[in-house]
């Protein structure tokens, strides 16, 4: 399991949770069982490039959908950059930003721009959080 392969499997759950899309449903659409999207979804499993096509078919994406930002996560010579010190945690490896930022993208611009001030408003007002 890579950085990547979590970024990519928090973009599939974030993009099938938008849509309302069952792990099953999904699953039956490109050929596999509900547990190999749970695989796909944690950054267990590794998706190939056919499946990952067939996914991005299924919900209405570009495959590049599952790509952008990882030109920022990855460095020239194609390994993960460490991430920077002052970031509080590194995205790459948390399936729960992938899956905020997949959702918050589905969202009408006036939206995004009242979660982003709802998530400033809560950091400066909230005790860090332990997990």
């Amino acid at each position: 399991m890579t950085n990547i392969d979590v970024l990519i499997g928090a973009r599939i759950k974030g993009r099938r949770i938008a849509l309302k899309i069952s792990q099953t449903t999904l699953a039956e659409a490109v050929g596999v069982r509900f547990q190999q999207v749970q695989k796909y979804e944690s950054g267990a499993n590794r998706v190939s490039a056919s499946r990952l096509l067939m996914i991005a078919e299924t919900l209405g994406v570009p495959i590049s959908y599952f790509f952008q930002g990882l030109d920022r996560a990855v460095g020239d010579d194609s390994t993960p950059q460490a991430p920077r010190s002052n970031a509080p945690m590194n995205a790459l490896t948390d399936a729960r930003v992938g899956e905020i930022l997949a959702l918050v993208e589905t969202l009408p611009t006036d939206q995004q721009m009242a979660v982003l001030a709802f998530l400033r408003t809560l950091s400066k007002t909230s005790e860090p959080v332990t997990v």
